[in-house]
């Protein structure tokens, strides 16, 4: 392998507890490569991690964190194409087994070999370097923006959603949802030639943003909603906000919830899913298919994650990270760091 220079990564020890301890990389194993990252989103999960609201069973700490993230293939194991090496790289974070029956069905985020994820139960990309499986690579083009590629791993859980909504041309959709996966969700659905597209959130700002995506209206939650939508993808993660997204449905109209309200929450009145015929979906991670999707879509332009960018830090500003994604201003976008 190529030599690789020590660099800095952000260990978070235990709920709480953190520092940023010297990282030395990892050299790649069979079938393994070795990216130098180059940018790491910082989502919700990632606070959850930091503050220990993870659930049981799905973070291991000691951990380096980073599970969104971009980067350039620097070394690679044994049985892996040469020619990975110098590519610019994003990459899936579930660990799956590939023999079992899900994964061969290609439902990689069902594994019944059991939960393991890249920056929860597997060390993170807020580090120098990341290495692991290769065959989770999915090759960028050669021109393609690094930092905006950052984001492609929600972009990719959006675009599992937006697979099983299955919208044709020429239906009335719906978006419930103003932050980064609700615009992302905006962007999948205008590429599918909606009828009319309606953005629903709790944040007015961000109505000329969702023009600028392809929404044909945008309204708040206390304003008059319309009826009769096809499709409706929630993205906001509160129980209400499931509740507004299967009342903004035609009778047998789809639904896909992409939202992990808190523990306790008053979900939706089964009645009404059945009297009204709807077809109810989930999103937990984004399996192979949906990262290839997302990868092309990309790759063809019609995917723009770099307005949705509004800070960029240092590896060693991992707490101020923390609190800007927790912080519920309206000025903070998505927030990356920067090894």
């Amino acid at each position: 392998m190529r030599s690789v220079s020590t660099g800095k990564a952000v260990l978070v020890t235990a709920p709480g507890e953190h520092r940023l301890t010297v990282h030395e990389p990892r050299r790649p194993d069979t079938g393994e490569a070795l990216v130098r990252v180059h940018a790491v989103g910082i989502c919700g999960s990632d606070r959850e991690v930091y503050q220990g609201n993870r659930p049981k069973g799905y973070v291991r700490y000691p951990l380096i964190p980073g599970h969104e993230w971009s980067g350039t293939v620097d070394a690679i194991g044994a049985g892996v194409p040469p020619a990975l090496v110098g590519r610019k790289v994003v990459g899936e974070g579930f660990r799956n087994c590939q023999v079992c029956d899900r994964c061969h069905a290609g439902e990689t985020t069902l594994c019944t070999a059991g939960y393991e994820e890249t920056g929860f139960t597997r060390p993170g990309a807020m580090a120098a370097t990341l290495t692991l499986p290769a065959r989770l690579l999915h090759v960028l083009p050669y021109e393609a923006d690094l930092t905006a590629a950052a984001l492609l791993e929600p972009a990719a859980c959006i675009a599992a959603a937006a697979l099983k909504a299955a919208a044709l041309p020429g239906e009335r959709v719906a978006v419930v949802g103003t932050g980064t996966l609700g615009m992302f969700a905006v962007q999948f659905l205008t590429a599918g030639s909606p009828a009319e597209l309606l953005v629903v959130g709790t944040r007015p700002d961000r109505a000329e943003l969702s023009r600028t995506f392809g929404a044909t209206d945008f309204r708040t939650k206390e304003q008059v909603l319309p009826e009769d939508f096809d499709v409706v993808i929630e993205t906001a993660g509160s129980a209400s906000a499931a509740r507004t997204a299967a009342s903004l449905l035609r009778r047998g109209g789809r639904l896909v919830l992409t939202g992990i309200p808190a523990p306790g929450a008053e979900g939706l009145d089964p009645t009404d899913l059945v009297v009204r015929q709807l077809e109810v979906h989930t999103v937990f991670g984004a399996p192979p298919t949906a990262w290839a999707h997302t990868v092309r879509v990309f790759g063809a332009g019609l995917l723009d994650p770099l307005p949705l960018v509004t800070h960029e830090l240092p590896l060693a500003e991992f707490p101020a990270a923390i609190e800007l994604v927790g912080s519920g201003d309206p000025k903070v976008g998505k927030v990356l760091l920067r090894p």
